[in-house]
């Protein structure tokens, strides 16, 4: 039964990791939409203060150009994140399964040896019972 805790700490410690690792890259996420809202935000004042807001025009502002280029690195990011979640979620539902797995087989074990204590104890009446019946008669 020792080594049946161990799995069932192991497991659940491997459910928690995953958990974090999918929480992590959620975070990351959104922490990169957050900056690729700000550079909206900062391309379009500095698009207004220009007074130009074609890319292509010779005077189109340098940092908004720079702050374009940053907002699709971003989103580069954020689709790589998103392919990276998928998977940490993957793992996370088959991690989940695992430990759901080991529960159940520990449940299992822990009815039998209820049933089988149980049956122990059944016999041990059953035995005092007889003692009772014999000495009466």
């Amino acid at each position: 039964m020792k080594s049946r805790d161990s799995l069932i700490r192991l497991k659940r410690f491997q459910v928690d990791d995953k958990r974090r690792q999918v929480g992590q890259i959620e975070l990351m996420v959104t922490e990169f939409q957050t900056m690729i809202k700000d550079l909206d935000d900062q391309i379009a004042f500095e698009e207004e203060k220009a007074g130009i807001n074609d890319v292509a025009h010779f005077a189109y502002p340098t940092f908004a150009k720079a702050a374009i280029q940053r907002k699709e690195n971003l989103q580069v990011s954020i689709d790589d994140l998103n392919e990276q979640l998928e998977r940490a979620q993957d793992q996370l539902r088959e991690a989940i399964g695992d430990l759901k797995k080991v529960e159940k087989l520990e449940e299992r074990d822990q009815a039998r040896d209820r049933a089988a204590q149980e049956e122990t104890e059944q016999a041990e009446l059953d035995d005092f019972s007889m003692i009772g019946r014999h000495r009466r008669g």
